[in-house]
Formats: structure tokens, C-alpha cells, sequence
């Protein structure tokens, strides 16, 4: 079993019924102006939401030589030390500062975490994460680290997984993760997105799933039993990276779908029932999620563990 420095090992004197926790990087956080758009209230409030139903820790920090794997060396101390130009900033859409590095790297921290969690007992959870946008040397839409590339790189360099997918139900194209894995046979990409939405110029994943604006529940159901998940199933991965975005919801400020909270649980159900049912460990990651209604945002990222719970507790 693979170690994870700073993760400790379950209490033998848990109060819970089960082995399962969470990751969260709430309490990193950066200076960001008046009334930017980031929406940095939802961390804490889906840590506090699921307080009480698991062990919810602190993300432990990624470790640069294994953002390295994907990313490159130089840009990534360039980033560290400030050295960043007011284009990448504007790209990236946050303001430099250390705190939002080492943010980054926590988030993607929790993700590694959750992934030793997985291996472990079946499916690991991390409470931000899903870093889809960022590139080799280009951070994008709030992602500087790439968490699901770095995640698949160490998997099948270390031997944790033969074969992984990613399935990415974030609203926008997984663009970033489409590019750093493209080439790599053993991985699976599948991108279920806004065909008219960010990003405008998209890559090409192992399998990408566009659908207009508006979709509603039954459609999008319809496309991820029928198209998403049989995909996965002639893949035959022995990992799946689960990106559940809450940006598919109707009311979210860059997201154009209409699904409702029930068409999300459902979403997350079968993806994690289908997981549990052919012996897949699964990481679950937050991704977007900016509605109009900051309570349904932080419900329906707090949904995807709350349906973790009920399908492998």
C-alpha cells in the first residue's frame, strides 16, 4: 500500500460505522478583491455540512517533484517565487499571492490523499479539487495544478492501477486533463460538457460527450447510462478519477444546464454504484460549482460524499 505523508491511519476508536473520510483544504486561504467571482465560501461549507457523518482532515501538501510529473519544472518555481506576468494571471483568473499557491497545492494534496483512501477501501473523497484546466506550462480557470493528470501518472508509474479513467462531469471540458494525457494508452479521458461553453477552444479527449444548452435532467441521465458508463465499461479501468461538478445545475452563473439537485444525486449515484458493482476504486473530486444560490452549491458538492456513504457504507 502506498504511503501519504501527513495522512494518518484510521482511529481504531472511530465513533463512525465506517472507514471512509474526507479531505478538505478550507481553512488555505488567499486574499482575493471585492466581489470576485471565486467562489471560496463553498470549501468550508461543505466541510461543515458533512461534519458529523465522517472524519473530514486537512489536505496534506502535494509534493512539487510529483506536480512535476505532469507539469513543467521551470514554470512551476516560476509560480512559487511570483514570477508570474499579468497575462498568466488574467488566464489563471486569480491574482498571485503565496497563499494561493500553496492552496493549489493542497487541494491537490487531498486529491492524492483520497487516492490512497481508494486503494485502501474502495473510494476516497477530497472536498475541492478537479483542477481540469490547467496545462503542462498554462494555468487556466481557477486551475494552476493539475490534480486528476498528476493523480493518473502516479497510478500507473508506481503500479497502484493499470488502466485509469477519467470521468469528468464538471459543466466545462476538461481540456487541461485532455492535453497531459493525451498519448497515454492506459488512460481514459471522458469529458461530459457544455458544447457552446468555456473552454472555447477545446482538446480533444479520449471521449467527449457535448450537449447543448438547457439540458435537463432526463437527457443528461439518458446520455451518461447510455453513452458515459458503457464507455467505461469497455475501457475496463482499475481506477476511475471522478470530477462531480456542481456547475450542471441550473441557476449556476457559468454553467447554462438545468439539472436540479435530485438530477444530480442521481448522477452521482449511478456513477459510484457503478463503480462499487465492478470492484473500481473511485476518487471523488469537487470541480465547479458557482450557483446564484450559495446553498445549493455547497449541497450539491456536499451530495456526492453524502451518496458515497449510501453506496459503499
Amino acid at each position: 500500500m502506498p504511503e501519504t505523508a501527513g495522512v494518518p491511519a484510521p482511529a481504531s476508536d472511530s465513533p463512525f460505522l465506517h472507514p471512509f473520510r474526507a479531505y478538505t483544504p478550507a481553512s488555505y486561504t488567499f486574499p482575493l478583491p471585492e466581489g470576485h467571482r471565486f467562489p471560496a465560501y463553498k470549501y468550508a461549507g461543505v466541510r461543515d455540512r458533512l461534519a458529523g457523518l465522517l472524519p473530514v482532515l486537512e489536505t496534506p501538501a502535494l509534493r512539487w517533484a510529483d506536480a512535476a510529473r505532469v507539469h513543467d519544472p521551470e514554470w512551476l518555481r516560476r509560480w512559487r517565487r511570483g514570477e508570474v506576468t499579468a497575462a498568466e494571471q488574467r488566464a489563471f483568473g486569480l491574482p498571485w499571492s503565496p497563499g494561493v499557491v500553496e492552496r493549489a497545492r493542497r487541494a491537490a494534496g487531498g486529491s492524492l490523499a483520497a487516492l490512497h483512501d481508494a486503494l485502501e477501501c474502495g473510494w476516497g473523497a477530497n472536498l475541492a479539487g478537479g483542477t481540469h484546466h490547467a496545462f503542462a506550462d498554462r494555468a487556466e480557470g481557477f486551475c494552476l495544478v493539475n490534480d486528476a493528470a498528476i493523480l493518473t501518472r502516479l497510478a500507473l508509474d508506481e503500479g497502484w492501477a493499470n488502466r485509469v479513467a477519467v470521468l469528468d462531469l464538471d459543466v466545462h471540458q476538461g481540456n487541461g486533463t485532455a492535453a497531459l494525457l493525451a498519448g497515454e494508452e492506459r488512460a481514459f479521458t471522458l469529458s461530459v460538457h457544455g458544447e457552446r461553453n468555456y473552454p472555447f477552444r477545446k482538446e480533444r479527449s479520449s471521449l467527449d460527450l457535448s450537449l447543448p444548452d438547457g439540458v435537463t435532467d432526463v437527457e443528461y441521465l439518458r446520455v451518461l447510462r447510455e453513452s458515459a458508463l458503457p464507455a467505461l465499461d469497455a475501457f475496463r479501468p482499475d481506477l476511475l478519477l471522478y470530477l462531480a461538478g456542481a456547475d450542471v445545475l441550473a441557476g449556476d452563473r457559468f454553467g447554462r444546464f438545468a439539472l436540479t439537485l435530485d438530477g444530480v444525486r442521481e448522477r452521482n449515484r449511478a456513477v459510484l454504484t457503478w463503480a462499487r458493482e465492478v470492484d473500481v476504486p473511485v476518487v471523488t473530486m469537487m470541480a465547479g460549482g458557482y450557483n446564484r444560490d450559495h446553498a445549493l452549491t455547497v449541497e450539491a458538492h456536499a451530495s456526492v460524499v453524502l451518496d458515497g456513504l449510501e453506496v459503499f457504507a
